[in-house]
């Protein structure tokens, strides 16, 4: 306690000394870290107090006695993290076991993808606390960069798994994704030709599918048809062009991302009946909502469900099953961003930073995001620092 009350006074002399706090993810499955050990490292170099809980990072690879050497302090629970930081560095939203220990003036830097939880979004708003998500944070032209990581990871993944529940054991029509000598390959749609489209249609091609994505911007689609392997057809997004191929479709990837908002439903209930019984849907956006009206999300502990015997992965949290690779992608993006948070606080820091001043969705009870507003229903208030 008389730490806790020296670290507190430090502070109050001190803006630019800030005690950042790394709880352990407690959504299902999820192994991930929201600091590396040598992130803590860089912090701590600063002069900020680092507190971590205990085993934070065994999933992903880094014992406490990394943290340890690295400077900073592991805490027992996730009580006591809550209790003492300034600033709290997560990879996931905090769910409900975690609202009442969010404390009003805290800042939280995590995923939170608001416009598809209104509890969440709501029990922000009442604990006062500011809410600062990486997946509306953007760069001057407008693209994601704490979001592009794990869209990534999650783009290839999704292939990965929509390749293992294709399989019949799994439920699936029993096809090998990129076929054999003399039997044909199975056919891939990805709807969305961001980075998770990107990635996802890289790797069914690399696995010898035969792929098409769809999207809305023709630029977009003559920079793909330029980059792509010559497995993978570009197609202009619309309702006719995806019931035209629904038929003959095995796998479809989910990649549609409407920055901060709500997605949208690409394919109907009453559309699925186009397709072969046993394809797969996996839907990269349900963080968002889903762009199937079918969808709803799942856990990695039980991925997957079937409607009118099409099969439904939507993991909420596709990276989660790949901490290692996806802790270190996504703290090599967010680590620049919580330095600054920490050395300037969150209004010097937003203020400096326009892109970084995107990423507030929630601050003291209201909602800033107009995406985050529109999905609920709730006022918006436009933030002026």
């Amino acid at each position: 306690m008389l730490k806790l009350c020296v670290i507190l006074a430090q502070n109050t002399l001190n803006a630019n000394i800030m005690i950042v706090g790394v709880p352990k993810e407690i959504k299902n499955n999820e192994n991930r870290v929201a600091l590396t050990p040598a992130g803590a490292k860089e912090l701590i170099k600063k002069g900020h107090t680092v507190y971590v809980q205990h085993t934070a990072g065994d999933g992903s690879g880094f014992p406490d006695t990394a943290y340890e050497a690295s400077g900073a302090t592991i805490l027992p629970t996730i009580e006591e993290v809550y209790k003492i930081a300034e600033m709290i560095i997560k990879v996931k939203e905090p769910i409900a076991s975690e609202y009442p220990l969010v404390r009003k003036g805290q800042l939280l830097f995590t995923y939170f993808h608001f416009a598809s939880e209104e509890k969440l979004t709501r029990a922000m708003m009442e604990s006062g606390a500011t809410c600062l998500a990486y997946e509306t944070v953007e760069n001057k032209d407008r693209t994601l960069p704490l979001l592009i990581p794990m869209s990534e990871v999650a783009g290839r993944m999704s292939v990965q798994e929509g390749a293992r529940f294709l399989e019949k054991p799994q439920g699936g029509k029993g096809i090998l994704l990129g076929g054999v000598p003399g039997v044909k390959p199975a056919k891939v749609m990805v709807l969305g030709g961001g980075v998770v489209g990107y990635n996802a249609a890289l790797m069914a091609a690399g696995l010898g599918a035969d792929v098409t994505i769809t999207d809305l911007s023709l630029q977009r689609l003559r920079y793909l048809g330029e980059v792509m392997p010559a497995n993978v057809k570009t197609l202009y997004s619309s309702i006719h062009n995806i019931e035209q191929e629904l038929p003959s479709t095995d796998l479809v990837i989910g990649a549609v991302l409407v920055t901060g908002a709500k997605a949208p439903h690409l394919i109907t209930r009453n559309q699925l009946k186009l397709m072969k019984k046993g394809s797969v849907l996996v839907d990269v956006a349900i963080d968002q909502g889903g762009c199937f009206e079918t969808s709803h999300p799942t856990t990695h502990a039980d991925p997957v469900y079937e409607v009118d015997g099409i099969i439904h992965y939507c993991v909420a949290n596709i990276p989660g099953a790949v901490p290692q690779t996806s802790t270190l992608a996504l703290t090599n993006s967010t680590l620049p961003y919580a330095i600054k948070l920490a050395d300037k606080g969150w209004k010097e820091a937003c203020k400096e930073d326009k892109g970084l001043e995107l990423g507030l969705n929630v601050v003291d009870g209201k909602v800033v995001y107009a995406a985050v507003a529109e999905a609920f229903g709730l006022e918006y208030h436009p933030l002026k620092l």
